[in-house]
């Protein structure tokens, strides 16, 4: 009975990155074994065991046959006589087969060394293309890292494409995966390689759609839609944001893909396209609540926001009421960042200044300042409560606009 450290552990130590989670595989042992050690069974599809005292995962050597689609349909094999190499050959990626021995040596039989130097995505064997869902883990992998994927794994990933192996994901999976690579330092790199490959447009083709559609004529030329949705979304990246803001700033340009072509690249009003867009998207990848709703409302009003200073007090008010800024001011915040992503996605995230922003949040100060408790004392007819409130605060945003915000 031996035992490794695998995968991604060793990777990252290889990389001088922080270890979080410790990958262990058993080879030579049986479920009687472990348990006669102390440790915990947990595994259902194959055998995996959790340490007496540290109760980190263990899992017996094994191999994988395909037995149908998706990522879901392998026969698992576990036994003592599974070797190291069989178990490693397994996995989806060269630098995530490798392990290491008590001793400290790298056990590399598929040259994961060489590819991480080489800053290579390379799949390991044929059987990568058993599992859709490794299309998305070496997407994710490229925003991470950086690195290239090896013209045979694209290729190869290509073909997976064709073959409709994709069309087999289940859409929690997809927006996991997605989720992960949105929250990396780079994350357009995992769309150029799910582009690349083909599978963006068939889980997302809302935004695949994006390419080829011009931008508005003070862009770079060589700055379509989707370029700039993906420097849109490094930028919002590069702030150390949350998901749900970064999610808002890839989907905030939907509706430009179904805005005739004659009328672009001008400045138009394309939320109304966009929306339905949103929608269908997070409904087929069952998005969480949080990530649709600020994605729903950046894709509605960022072009508003973009206009603030020209605004009457009257639609500044629609805008905060219609944004439930009043009650979820964190929220609007975070729709105002990816307003900011917006006019700075640009080639070197050029330094545009945007008052928009800091104006807004001054006039919803403003606003919120307005006491609706003594309005609503003053009120002899309750009934117009609601409305003496908003003319009040529509009167004290118009006040604060005649003063300069």
């Amino acid at each position: 009975m031996q035992i490794y450290r695998v995968g991604g552990a060793v990777r990252d130590r290889l990389l001088g990155l922080p270890v979080k989670d410790i990958d262990w595989v058993v080879v030579g042992a049986t479920p009687e074994q472990m348990l006669s050690l102390g440790y915990q069974p947990v595994g259902k599809d194959f055998p995996v065991f959790l340490h007496p005292d540290t109760h980190q995962e263990y899992a017996l050597a094994r191999t994988e046959r395909k037995s149908g689609h998706g990522y879901t349909g392998f026969v698992v094999h576990a036994s003592p006589e599974v070797t190291l190499e069989e178990d490693l050959l397994r996995r989806d990626l060269t630098i995530n087969a490798m392990a290491q021995g008590d001793d400290g040596a790298i056990i590399d039989p598929y040259h994961g060394q060489a590819d991480l130097a080489a800053k290579v995505l390379r799949h390991v064997s044929p059987a990568f293309a058993e599992d859709p869902v490794r299309i998305l883990r070496l997407a994710r992998f490229a925003a991470r890292f950086g690195f290239s994927t090896a013209p045979e794994t694209m290729a190869l990933m290509q073909q997976m494409v064709a073959d409709g192996e994709v069309d087999h994901l289940v859409p929690e999976r997809v927006w996991q995966e997605l989720a992960k690579g949105l929250m990396e330092d780079k994350p357009s790199l995992m769309f150029a390689a799910l582009r690349e490959s083909g599978a963006l447009s068939r889980i997302a083709p809302e935004i695949d759609a994006l390419w080829g559609v011009p931008q508005r004529a003070d862009y770079h030329p060589e700055v379509d839609t989707g370029l700039h949705t993906m420097l849109v979304l490094d930028y919002a990246a590069a702030q150390g944001w949350p998901l749900a803001t970064r999610f808002a700033a890839l989907c905030h340009d939907l509706g430009k893909a179904k805005t005739p072509a004659d009328i672009l690249p001008r400045h138009i009003m394309h939320e109304e396209r966009g929306v339905p867009l949103v929608e269908a998207l997070c409904q087929r990848l069952r998005v969480p609540a949080e990530c649709r709703d600020l994605a729903l409302m950046t894709c509605r009003d960022h072009t508003l926001v973009h206009t603030a200073e020209q605004l009457r007090a009257e639609t500044v008010l629609k805008l905060f009421l219609r944004c439930d800024a009043f009650r979820r001011p964190e929220r609007f915040g975070q729709m105002l960042d990816a307003c900011v992503a917006d006019a700075r996605g640009r080639y070197q995230f050029e330094t545009v200044a945007y008052p928009q922003a800091d104006y807004l949040l001054r006039l919803l100060a403003v606003a919120n300042a307005v006491n609706a408790g003594q309005i609503a004392q003053q009120c002899e007819n309750k009934t117009q409560i609601p409305q003496a409130v908003e003319q009040a605060r529509i009167t004290a945003i118009s006040m604060a606009i005649k003063v300069g915000g």
